[in-house]
């Protein structure tokens, strides 16, 4: 589950900066940053720790 939301963080950054390059998108692409943004924390705090 870990591997998938890395995918997905790292592709709607590389889409993020694809829009601000081209001027496509518009504000969808900056709110789905953020919802990856938010993931990306969540997973950090809530991840696995080693011991």
């Amino acid at each position: 589950m870990g591997r998938i939301l890395w995918f997905i963080i790292v592709a709607l950054i590389v889409f993020w900066l694809l829009g601000l390059i081209f001027k496509i998108g518009g504000g969808l692409i900056h709110i789905i940053l953020v919802v990856a943004g938010i993931i990306f924390i969540l997973q950090l705090i809530t991840g696995r720790r080693a011991a």
